[in-house]
Order: C-alpha cells, then structure tokens, then sequence
C-alpha cells in the first residue's frame, strides 16, 4: 500500500512550519532592509515609523520596522503555500520575494504610510504619493533577502 504525503505531513518532517520560515525570513529581510535605512534615511527609523504608533525614539523605530517584517514575512509565506510554484528553487523564491518588495512599496510606503502619517498628526509626513527610489530599493532588498531565506529555511 502506497503512502501519499501531505503538505501537513511535510511540514511536520520538515521541522519547520512555513508560517515561521515567513517569520524568520522576513526579520531577516527588515534586518538588512533596517541597515540600508539607517545609513540612508535614519530619520524614517528614528521618527516616521514610532510616529505611526504614537512613539518615539530609534529603538521604538527598530523594533516595529523587525515587527512589520515579521508579519510580512507570514504573509508572503501564505502567497508561497498558496502559488508553491513562485518558490519551487531559491532563485524563483528570491525573485518572487523582490515582486513582494516592489508590491509592498506601493501599497504601503507609497501610499499607506503617508495618509497614516497625516492622520496621527506628523510634522515631517511624506506628501502623497510618496515616491521615493531609496524606499524602493529598500522593498526590494527586503523582499529579495525574504525570498531568499524562506526556502533554505523549509528544507
């Protein structure tokens, strides 16, 4: 009698569930994303992100921008369970991860964060739309180092 494997039963032999491969993988993402952005712009480290919450200071800053990667790292994690095939080898994971980044952008740099801004009330809130290419470059490091990591992660 032949056995036929689950995505369950492969998770369990994996040790690894893919929503804390997306976890992992994303606070590596936000970890390497958060570099570039405090030798670029600590500003938006330091001030813009705590704003959002209400907060202040770099390290209020740090731990929600390792937060937002965290839950971000879950979502593409349910994109990859749901479309496996964006991330059947690391260089189609990696370059899914960099689309995720550039999706991200958009929605959320581009456009959330700024009407966000305005609403708690930030002197220094980005005008809408917030086009900026380092913010793009950002999203993508994120996304690529994202994308990367949450396959080897799996195995």
């Amino acid at each position: 009698m032949e056995t036929i494997e689950t995505p369950e039963m492969t998770e369990r032999i994996a040790g690894v569930e893919s929503w804390q491969a997306g976890v992992v993988a994303g606070l590596l993402g936000s970890i390497a994303f958060g570099a570039m952005m405090a030798v670029v712009s600590p500003g938006a480290l330091t001030a813009a992100i705590p704003a959002m919450y209400g907060l202040s200071g770099g390290m209020a800053g740090t731990f929600i921008h390792l937060s937002h990667g965290a839950v971000l790292g879950v979502a593409f994690a349910a994109v990859l369970r749901a479309r496996p095939d964006f991330g059947n080898t690391v260089g189609r994971a990696t370059a899914a991860g960099a689309a995720y980044g550039v999706v991200l952008w958009v929605v959320l740099a581009v456009l959330v964060m700024p009407v966000w801004l305005s609403a708690v009330g930030f002197a220094g809130a980005p005008s809408l739309p917030n086009v900026d290419a380092m913010s793009l470059l950002g999203h993508v490091v994120y996304g690529a180092v994202l994308g990367a990591a949450y396959p080897m992660l799996r195995r």
